[in-house]
């Protein structure tokens, strides 16, 4: 696939917001979950445009230059186990029983928050989120949880309005590329 200067410079601007919105909500302590959540949703547009192959791209560049440069683990690891939501939501969207899309958009917050927990206190060696852990009463985890819940299914319809705004505006649509039909 041969990919142009526009998409490119599209591409690089949008990576270049999405590095700045994780680091700046690592920085910002009430904002830990907003900027990786704004910056998969900068990946909207890139998808549209340019496609699955360079979302992909898009999303592997920006998780890793914010891993480098974001100064909380918590919200550079987030948006590397969740940025992709966009990309993924169109194979998710497809499952026919909304109860199972429902449970599978589920099951894909649940396994990226629990393994989420696991890298900063096992892999990156953070103390302090395990002690936060053990502190809080089982009630403020289970609140902590159903916010979490609650916060992803705001931003799963979120992207989906995002995606229909973007399509009326623009005419693009990914289901109308023919390098993504292959």
């Amino acid at each position: 696939m041969k990919v142009s200067a526009k998409q490119m410079a599209l591409c690089g601007v949008l990576a270049a917001l999405a590095v700045t919105a994780v680091t700046l909500s690592g920085m910002l302590p009430f904002a830990a979950y907003c900027g990786p959540v704004l910056a998969s949703a900068l990946l909207v547009p890139v998808l549209q445009l340019c496609g699955k192959r360079m979302a992909w791209a898009w999303y592997a560049a920006v998780a890793f230059v914010s891993i480098l440069l974001c100064p909380d683990p918590e919200a550079s690891v987030l948006f590397l186990l969740l940025g992709y939501y966009p990309i993924v939501k169109s194979v998710l969207d497809k499952i026919p029983y909304r109860a199972l899309r429902i449970l599978a958009k589920l099951l894909v917050f649940c396994a990226a928050m629990a393994i989420m927990y696991v890298v900063l206190i096992y892999l990156l060696g953070l103390e302090q989120v395990a002690q936060e852990l053990e502190t809080e009463s089982p009630w403020i985890l289970a609140a902590f949880g159903l916010l979490g819940l609650i916060t992803f299914a705001m931003t799963d319809v979120l992207l989906a309005r995002l995606i229909v705004l973007f399509q009326r505006r623009t005419g693009a649509s990914i289901h109308k590329r023919k390098d993504e039909l292959q």
